[in-house]
């Protein structure tokens, strides 16, 4: 049976395959390319669930990259247990129909605790002092000191943050270079992320853009060139394509300017009270799910939200998920944003009073997601000099915040997340065998090609 490879070019749409990325280019023409309509919402999580277990939010309950947990009153993002997505996934499956049948998945989310047979996946070890250590998890376990040694350290600040760039993608290439020669597992699931960040920084248009698809496209091209040599077959897809954006739109301080809600000092800081806030909104890229305290007031605060500028339509989860699959993880009401907006989570009024991990990168206590940590903030004169101070100043046992991230959000030029945009913006696929209309869909692509022998 002939094995496969799915690689996942994250932000790549129609509107990029051109003569900037002449190898990917050619080799989609001759495997097929098509667009299909974005999952909703149109990102990470959400789409690679869909296309990992053949079903939308509704079934496998990925509402967002992260949402309000009602019952701890937390705000919780980037999760990585597996048992978050509901229902079977591809592996299983496949599991049940192919004898001996393996899986390999190599950076895409959800991948711990998973029962596919091989996971590689960023994990940095958080130490009792405070201090981070940049590192990955992998399924076995002894995989994670062999790629290491092999491969050398995952160059992790290359992967989210002010320094993202090429290196992460280059690495996670070599990384499925080495499965396969080692493993050869029937299905190889690859994450390549970098066009992501660039999109967001500069726009789809930006001509700031050409290096980034160059970068991308002999990444790509090479690993192609890798598994076809050994008779793998590959497929491409994308998550979401990126749409330039002008507008951000602060809905909760919105929220908190009507009276919703609650905010408390910590140590001359604003912070956010869930326990006693009647709303909250967590915001991700262009969609944002508001969850209220008193249900009740639905009409009201959907009167609100949908007078804002920049907020293109407002919701009822059920109204979005009628099976009520995902409506225990969804807001009370799901917030799109216009053409050209996005969300933010920024909750404070005065910048002084942000809190404490406004400035920093740190994906897991923020209460939303924060695309402005792609950036340095321009108003540090010399922000390697603030770095360097950080390194040290950890380095010799102190206590220190790495504050060099803006706060300013008109920065952000990229982002995602709405369903209605234009043709050439929408994710793409090359390589399969029949017509693709969704993220679900790719689930049935995959499922055929071995089903097809």
């Amino acid at each position: 049976m002939q094995r496969l490879a799915l690689l996942n070019i994250v932000g790549l749409s129609a509107s990029l395959i051109d003569d900037r990325m002449p190898r990917f280019s050619a080799w989609a023409r001759r495997a097929g390319l098509q667009s299909f309509s974005p999952a909703f919402p149109a990102v990470t999580c959400t789409a690679q669930s869909d296309m990992l277990t053949g079903t939308d939010a509704d079934g496998h309950g990925i509402v967002a990259n992260g949402w309000y947990d009602r019952e701890s009153c937390e705000v919780r993002f980037w999760k990585q247990s597996n048992h978050l997505v509901r229902g079977e996934k591809i592996w299983d499956v496949l599991k049940r129909e192919v004898p001996n049948f393996t899986c390999a998945n190599l950076f895409w989310w959800y991948n711990m605790a998973t029962r596919a047979d091989f996971a590689v996946t960023p994990r940095p070890l958080y130490l009792s002092d405070g201090a981070k250590h940049f590192d990955i998890h992998t399924q076995p376990m002894g995989l994670r000191e062999e790629l290491k040694s092999d491969l050398g350290a995952f160059p992790f600040p290359s992967f989210w943050g002010p320094a993202a760039g090429i290196p992460c993608s280059q690495w996670i290439a070599r990384c499925a270079k080495w499965m396969e020669e080692k493993y050869s597992a029937h299905l190889n699931l690859v994450y390549l992320p970098h066009l992501d960040y660039g999109l967001q920084k500069y726009g789809p248009g930006a001509a700031e853009m050409e290096v980034e698809l160059r970068a991308i496209d002999e990444v790509v091209a090479d690993l192609i060139d890798f598994y076809e040599s050994r008779g793998v077959r590959v497929m491409s897809v994308s998550e979401y394509g990126i749409s330039a954006v002008e507008t951000p739109v602060h809905l909760n301080r919105i929220l908190r300017a009507n009276g919703w809600l609650s905010i408390k000092d910590e140590l001359g800081r604003d912070g956010l009270d869930f326990f006693q806030s009647d709303a909250i909104a967590v915001a991700d890229h262009q969609v944002a799910h508001v969850y209220l305290k008193d249900r009740s007031r639905m009409g009201e605060m959907r009167e609100l939200l949908e007078k804002q500028r920049g907020v293109e339509s407002v919701k009822e989860a059920q109204e979005i998920w009628a099976n009520g699959g995902a409506n225990d993880r969804a807001g009370d009401l799901v917030v799109t944003a216009a053409a050209g907006h996005w969300f933010t989570y920024y909750f404070w009024e005065d910048d002084n009073r942000a809190p404490d991990y406004a400035r920093c990168v740190d994906i897991h206590r923020k209460p939303g997601y924060d695309p402005a940590e792609l950036f340095l903030d321009p108003k540090i004169a010399m922000p390697k000099w603030e770095i360097a101070k950080f390194l040290l100043k950890k380095k010799i046992g102190m206590r220190a915040l790495m504050e060099v991230i803006p706060l300013d959000a008109s920065l952000v030029k990229g982002s995602h997340g709405r369903v209605d945009v234009l043709d050439e913006e929408r994710p793409i696929i090359a390589g399969a065998d029949h017509e693709i209309g969704s993220a679900k869909e790719v689930f049935s692509a995959m499922l055929q090609h071995f089903r097809n022998g």
